[in-house]
């Protein structure tokens, strides 16, 4: 029999391999606001490299994704360090041998540490294997960009003649089909963005030569396809192991969603097989949570250091932070079920168009829509988790309280606004905690 883990120690185990128990990383989020530019840019760099991959989005609602990520473990960082981390500030031309990042599809676009370049090999084989399947093949684009990016690069995609054919959304330029199809295959990487486009150059420039060969000794990397990178099996294993020690806990669906690994190529009993080896070498255990139907699989090291549910951070979570991005597991995880209602009409929405949870002691206790308006946070609907019997905690009330005062300063907003609060009962408590200093 594997280990069991009670739902507590599971999100004790959780909480810490995502970088949101204190002292886990290398910067308090009470130390964000002074510490010095290089060591806010070493946090953020190194909360990447703790969860694998941040997701991308262009939705912004206080601040985009992938800066409300860092902010939930580090506090008020500030852009500046959070995109020289990810990009370099774009003050510079390239990465170059420096580069630490890298942005590609994983859990949909997601920027990824760079020595993980390899890794996704895989991922660049399936797409040679396909082949064009939603425009045609423009074959003297291609050959244009190459030429482009080799003589002019690295370019936007204004740069290199234009994104668009139209107004529309989807009606592409071949030069912006050329340029996407390249950076899938691994011709191209995208080095940085810049008004949110993406900067796309060489891979030979972007990408340090030592992520682009194997080791000494070890077999060619250049397949049939001409792709580089270790085998399928050799980058499925290590991204599942990645993915694992970014968990903490998950079944084998929870790890295959991390990097989106599951495909017709990709079968359930392909990362069995490998999660299996991973378990034999000792390096993931495999355990019982309590209250999961499925078997699981845990972080060695992690149970090695201890199951015990330590303090979590007090903090609003992006919709599409790792924490919540799978929502199963959400709700296995703390009993909390999440829908981000986005992209629902109007009309049909519970909770608000970018509902934030909020992380307190270890729980996700209530869920609020924010929007920043001139100097103020509007919270225009906080729902609060509530009992069997429809109670709220007073401690859910207090931490949500702090999570939307420490939220309105980092955006530099002098006030918070409540609109509706659910269950209504609870209002006066949470406007009472809102006015405590």
């Amino acid at each position: 029999m594997g280990v069991e883990l009670s739902g507590a120690q599971a999100r004790g185990v959780v909480l810490r391999a995502q970088g949101l128990v204190s002292g886990v990383l290398p910067l308090r989020p009470s130390a964000a606001p002074t510490a010095r530019a290089a060591r806010r840019v070493a946090a953020v760099d190194a909360t990447l490299r703790r969860l694998g991959a941040v997701q991308l989005d262009t939705v912004s609602v206080l601040a985009r994704s992938h800066e409300l990520v860092q902010y939930a473990r580090l506090g008020a960082v500030g852009r500046d360090a959070v995109e020289t981390a990810y990009w370099g500030g774009g003050r510079v031309a390239e990465h170059g041998a420096e580069a630490t990042t890298f942005e590609y599809w994983s859990h949909a676009a997601s920027i990824l540490p760079v020595e993980e370049w390899p890794l996704f090999a895989f991922r660049r084989r399936a797409f040679a294997r396909r082949g064009f399947h939603w425009h045609k093949e423009p074959t003297k684009a291609i050959r244009e960009v190459r030429r482009a990016l080799a003589d002019d690069g690295p370019l936007t995609t204004a740069g290199l003649g234009g994104a668009k054919r139209s107004a529309e959304w989807w009606d592409w330029s071949d030069a912006k089909v050329a340029v996407e199809w390249l950076l899938m295959l691994g011709e191209v990487v995208c080095v940085r963005r810049v008004g949110w486009r993406r900067v796309y150059d060489l891979t030979e420039r972007a990408i340090p030569q030592r992520h682009r060969e194997p080791v000494a000794g070890a077999p060619a990397w250049v397949d049939d396809e001409g792709v580089v990178g270790p085998t399928d099996d050799e980058c499925l294993r290590a991204l599942l192991l990645r993915s694992v020690r970014g968990c903490g806990v998950g079944t084998r669906g929870d790890l295959a969603d991390v990097h989106r690994l599951a495909s017709r190529s990709v079968p359930r009993e392909r990362i069995e097989a490998l999660l299996a080896g991973l378990v034999e070498d000792g390096l993931v255990t495999r355990v019982e949570v309590e209250g999961w139907a499925a078997p699981a699989y845990a972080d060695t090291t992690a149970l090695a250091v201890g199951t015990d549910g330590a303090r979590s951070r007090t903090t609003l979570l992006s919709p599409f932070d790792s924490l919540v991005w799978h929502r199963g597991r959400t709700s296995r995880l703390f009993g909390f079920d999440y829908t981000m209602e986005l992209y629902v009409p109007q009309g049909r929405r519970v909770h608000g168009y970018f509902t934030m949870p909020v992380l307190h002691n270890g729980r996700l206790v209530a869920r609020v829509d924010p929007k920043r308006e001139r100097d103020a946070l509007h919270a225009r609907q906080v729902t609060f988790e509530t009992g069997p019997r429809g109670g709220v905690p007073a401690s859910a009330v207090t931490g949500t309280a702090t999570a939307l005062r420490e939220a309105a300063s980092w955006v530099g907003s002098e006030a918070v606004v409540l609109g509706r609060v659910v269950p209504a009962s609870v209002r006066p408590a949470l406007e009472s905690a809102l006015a405590a200093r």
